[in-house]
């Protein structure tokens, strides 16, 4: 029997994977219930995906594509901004982030998370801190865009762990203050 040629078979097992994931979960992450998702036999799934580990890392650099496209399209970003300008504009990108599907938000951080227990992802969730560091760099130092994402994904955590709403105002504040050496 010929193969059929399917170029975007790959790419509908990662799409596949983040609807299984989103819906039920890590724990709910098989090659058979992604193979059914995806509507593809359950060795597309083995060949392009020897393990689950590999499906994770494509998965989790997919979603990190997501908030990076964010970044890079954002056209105050792409411009000179100062302190206060930055500061408003990385607000104004997470409060658009979290006025979308939360649950986007909750798998992306699912799978962030999920480093902490699989060494294999460690690295990629590095390449969205790294990523988002190099893109701020542009507007600060090293150093302070380091301390910015880790505030942005610190008010992220937060905001999802206690259910609670994202305070704009708080946020932009939190930034400036980080941008201004904490005065």
């Amino acid at each position: 029997m010929a193969r059929r040629y399917d170029p975007g078979r790959r790419t509908r097992i990662i799409d596949a994977a983040l609807r299984v994931i989103a819906a039920d979960g890590i724990a709910g992450l098989s090659h058979r219930t992604v193979a059914a998702e995806a509507d593809v036999p359950l060795g597309s799934t083995t060949y392009h995906f020897g393990s689950l580990d590999e499906l994770l890392v494509a998965a989790l650099r997919r979603c990190n594509e997501n908030f990076v496209r964010e970044l890079r399209g954002s056209e105050a970003l792409a411009g000179s901004v100062g302190s206060a300008g930055l500061a408003e504009e990385l607000t104004r990108l997470l409060d658009r982030w979290f006025a979308g599907e939360r649950g986007a938000i909750e798998l992306e951080y699912e799978l962030y998370l999920a480093a902490l227990r699989r060494p294999v992802l460690r690295p990629v969730a590095a390449e969205w801190t790294e990523e988002a560091v190099e893109l701020l760099s542009r507007h600060t130092d090293p150093e302070t865009a380091r301390a910015l994402v880790a505030l942005m994904d610190g008010v992220c955590l937060q905001v999802l762990l206690a259910g609670g709403t994202f305070d704009a105002a708080y946020t932009r504040e939190m930034l400036a203050r980080i941008m201004d050496g904490g005065a």
